[in-house]
């Protein structure tokens, strides 16, 4: 069966970054590690590993292989939230863990990876066909950085 994976390139750490994030993301678990036991451009044998884990049920592969590739905001994982309790636990869960805010629901947790900690009601306010509602939604966020569902819902409401 074919299997569709986002692969992630961890220059260090990268069991450490995996068990927080199933820990902290609901429906999610580590699978299989690998360590290659081969030299390989990364270093001598043993010093790549390779993780496969679900974050609620999304299949993702981590790798630890050296500082080549860095992450940047060109990939980010978007975490879409029922609650703003949901979003509130796992916003300061990444802080507490050395991650670092930035707008519009985005931070960086400590390996440089890229989250968007969302309301998944945020999708359906800016794509809704009245364009005025989705407008002030959206200049709403803009001006957030944790976002705040009950604020985004008053300005869908105008």
């Amino acid at each position: 069966m074919l299997k569709v994976s986002s692969s992630l390139w961890f220059e260090k750490d990268v069991q450490q970054a995996v068990e927080f994030y199933v820990a902290t993301i609901p429906n999610s678990s580590m699978g299989r590690m690998t360590v290659l036991p081969a030299e390989t451009p990364s270093g001598p044998p043993g010093s790549v590993k390779i993780i496969d884990f679900k974050l609620a049920d999304q299949h993702f592969t981590a790798m630890e292989a050296g500082p080549f590739e860095a992450f940047n905001h060109a990939f980010s994982i978007s975490v879409q939230c029922e609650t703003q309790e949901e979003i509130d636990r796992i916003w300061n869960a990444f802080l507490t863990n050395g991650g670092v805010e930035e707008h519009c629901g985005w931070l960086k947790d400590r390996w440089g990876l890229s989250w968007q900690i969302v309301p998944r009601a945020l999708i359906e306010m800016v794509a809704d066909p009245d364009r005025e509602r989705a407008k002030r939604v959206t200049e709403t966020m803009l001006g957030m950085v944790k976002l705040d569902i009950a604020k985004l819902e008053a300005a869908f409401r105008g």
